[in-house]
């Protein structure tokens, strides 16, 4: 299987540093995963249907629950790219702000 590139903005690790030590640690090798493996068992496809960014072919909006935590992120099918957007808490995280987080 072809390696994926992980791309994490300036926001991501500042969330990633102020994350508790060993949810620190298991984020960081959560998204060194995604590298060989974009769709791992515990991921879930998003639905953006809803909310109004319209996703081009070949690209997927996903999750990966890491205990309370999640780690939204972004798939490019043709540079073999993942872009991770969020590492969010939830609750209270409803993914209220995807539309944001993906015009970013």
């Amino acid at each position: 299987m072809a390696s994926y590139r992980v791309e994490v903005t300036r926001d991501v690790h500042k969330e990633v540093r102020d994350l508790p030590g060993n949810m620190r640690q298991r984020v960081m090798r959560a998204m060194q995963a995604l590298q060989q493996e974009p769709r791992p068992g515990n991921s879930k496809l998003l639905d953006a249907t809803n909310i109004g960014v319209p996703l081009q072919p070949n690209t997927e909006l996903r999750r990966v629950r890491i205990e309370s935590w999640r780690m939204v992120y972004f798939i490019e099918e043709e540079p073999k790219l993942i872009s991770v957007l969020a590492i969010r808490k939830r609750p209270p995280y409803q993914y209220e702000d995807l539309e944001q987080l993906l015009k970013q």
